[in-house]
């Protein structure tokens, strides 16, 4: 089973565009709003370095941006 969070915002269009591709993969993910959780935003800074959204960790690693081939590397077969 894959874990996959998704830090977004409610207005970024790659969020969207990001968890579309997650939905037609098939792949279920957590969703988690930097705008509504400003301490997740602190966090993913923390860990990435990147103020950008979205960002999203697959099974323990990051994928900075929407990157679809990046995504599907990291997610188990």
């Amino acid at each position: 089973m894959n874990e996959i969070t998704v830090y977004t915002t409610s207005t970024c269009p790659y969020c969207h565009m990001m968890k579309n591709f997650l939905s037609k993969q098939g792949l279920p993910f957590k969703e988690v709003n930097v705008q509504l959780d400003p301490a997740a935003m602190q966090r993913i800074v923390s860990a990435t370095g990147q103020l950008g959204v979205p960002q999203t960790q697959v099974n323990g690693q990051w994928v900075v941006g929407y990157d679809p081939d990046r995504v599907m590397r990291y997610v188990q077969a």
